[in-house]
């Protein structure tokens, strides 16, 4: 059998060696036209930054090692232009010397990746203009850092490797400004979550530009001007394109391949194309979302090398299925780390889902012990079902194995009630008796049993002032003169039961304290005494991070400039 794989890095070379440790009689044949076949390339960023010093560290296997260990011939520098499925062969041409020549196959796994989308805007093709995507592309932006000694640059897009970057020139002393069309960054993540990511980029000094629309880019005084739709232009002295990925698919679409979602190769979940004998995967492919079943793209290198590991098992007899994407990530924010897997709220409402979510504030271990830090975790669910449909988790520490335990319950099918029932490590410098995780399955428990009712940020807005409700923060007097929502009153939970007279029990009570737990207590003290009490999910500490980056974005996209 005879396998031509087009595109190395992630899903290409996992299916190279993957079909060499099932096959070792299987002629196998790479073709990548960058000159690198496996990398780093979720480490690019941090090349830059100097974090990772050894440009070689990026590099995972070159030609030679691949062919030493599986006898799999890498051919960089070599672009297949054609595919030829009525003789099963593809064209190819040498980049290096202008050969062309044809290469039958036997069976044919395309792994083309993604390329970065380049909108059809003036002034694309600047010299100071750049992309991130490939080893050429890092040691390019490296190369022009070192020489030319820039001193701002100007980020176009909101995403992973945005904000990475964004990241490592700051720590390179450059001035940076994100620049983005919609109010917030980093999608996967609802526009309450995103607060605290904007919130930690500002404390480091990168500027936001939140509600702009880049509409092209000229040269001016030794820089790029960065024009924007009814706004002044940002100047900067270079300007990274970094507004997504479009999948890589025009050699897919010329042979005829069946296309899905944005051009992307629609492939069954055997990794099969509408052609037989060709396969593909990684960021070219559209896949079923494993939450909403819809079809989507999800640009992640842990799919990618799943799914070439299963179009090598199918290509070599067997029958691997691909179960679909969680879009489980996770993103260093200078010292901040932000967390998600399935479908946010925003997301899951879009897709016709009755979604609901609690929002808690446990620290990262137990109180006692040294050193803990509050997390805010979001954790998404299905109402009447409890079917869990995703979480979000932005903290200091824990947030990892936080979120690896969210992804593990998704996948597994686990009630949102059931995180409550999970056996977790505990040790007091790791965790708390009770897992932030358990926690969030408590909270939901208490929804299921109807012994707690929420309410949610979007409903401050409408709460009556009218004194047909009653509005309660039970927090600290000191506490509540630092800060609160108007026409609240405040009663602490421990005094609330000596005031229990001065409420009227035919109103419904709405409660507030500082994280969600007093206020739960204080709903369990006026339920005893026949109120109806809601209590707000993620408490007042949510709500003045929420509200106060909400009101810089809004004062920001009216002035035209970050605050």
């Amino acid at each position: 059998m005879k396998v031509i794989i087009v595109g190395g890095v992630a899903g290409g070379a996992t299916a190279a060696a993957r079909i060499r440790r099932l096959d070792e009689q299987a002629e196998i044949v790479v073709f990548e036209r960058s000159g690198y076949i496996s990398y780093a390339n979720c480490g690019l960023p941090y090349y830059i930054g100097g974090v990772i010093t050894d440009r070689s560290d990026l590099t995972l296997q070159t030609p030679e090692s691949f062919f030493a260990r599986f006898r799999v011939h890498m051919k960089v520098h070599h672009e297949v232009t054609a595919i030829h499925p009525e003789r099963k062969a593809v064209s190819v041409r040498n980049l290096e010397t202008g050969e062309e020549f044809e290469e039958s196959y036997d069976k044919l796994l395309l792994s083309p990746g993604a390329k970065p989308t380049q909108p059809r805007l003036p002034g694309v093709g600047l010299s100071r203009l750049f992309t991130l995507r490939t080893v050429e592309d890092t040691f390019r932006i490296k190369s022009y850092i070192d020489q030319a000694h820039p001193r701002s640059a100007v980020l176009a897009g909101g995403g992973f490797i945005s904000l990475e970057l964004a990241e490592n020139l700051r720590e390179l002393g450059l001035d940076v400004t994100i620049v983005q069309r919609p109010k917030q960054l980093m999608k996967p993540f609802d526009p309450d979550m995103a607060s605290f990511i904007h919130a930690e980029l500002r404390r480091h000094g990168v500027r936001l530009a939140l509600g702009h629309t880049v509409e092209g880019f000229e040269e001016r005084d030794g820089g790029v001007d960065v024009l924007l739709k009814d706004e002044s232009p940002l100047h900067a002295d270079m300007v990274v394109l970094a507004i997504g990925v479009t999948p890589d698919t025009a050699l897919a679409a010329s042979a005829g391949l069946e296309l899905g979602v944005r051009g992307s190769i629609a492939v069954n979940d055997r990794m099969e194309t509408s052609v037989p004998d060709i396969y593909a995967v990684g960021d070219a492919v559209q896949v079923k979302h494993f939450v909403t079943g819809q079809e989507t793209l999800l640009s992640l290198a842990g799919p990618a090398n799943k799914q070439g590991r299963i179009a090598a098992d199918n290509i070599c007899g067997g029958n691997s299925r691909y179960p679909g994407s969680q879009g489980s990530s996770i993103l260093k924010v200078f010292g901040m780390t932000a967390a998600v897997t399935g479908v946010n709220e925003t997301t899951a409402k879009a897709a016709g889902l009755d979604a609901d979510a609690v929002i808690l504030s446990p620290m990262s271990h137990a109180g006692y012990y040294p050193g803990g830090k509050v997390m805010t975790l979001k954790v998404v669910f299905e109402k009447g079902t409890y079917r869990l449909l995703g979480a979000q988790i932005v903290g200091y520490e824990g947030v990892d194995k936080r979120i690896d335990v969210l992804a593990t319950a998704i996948h597994a099918g686990l009630k949102a009630t059931e995180l409550m029932d999970l056996d977790l490590a505990y040790a007091p410098p790791y965790s708390s008796a009770k897992d932030p995780v358990n926690m969030a399955g408590f909270m939901i428990d208490n929804i299921a049993h109807g012994i707690l009712r929420q309410w949610r940020l979007e409903d401050a807005a409408t709460l009556p002032r009218d004194g047909s409700v009653t509005l309660l923060d039970t927090r600290t007097v000191e506490e509540f003169a630092q800060g609160h929502i108007d026409g609240f009153v405040n009663i602490p939970v421990d005094e609330l039961r000596e005031h229990l007279e001065e409420l009227d029990p035919g109103k419904p009570v709405y409660v507030i304290c500082q994280s969600g737990l007093r206020s739960y207590i204080a709903c369990r003290i006026l339920d005893g005494h026949g109120f109806t009490c809601y209590n707000f999910s993620g408490g007042f500490r949510f709500y003045d991070a929420v509200m106060h980056e909400h009101h810089l974005v809004e004062t920001a996209t009216a002035c035209g400039m970050d605050q």
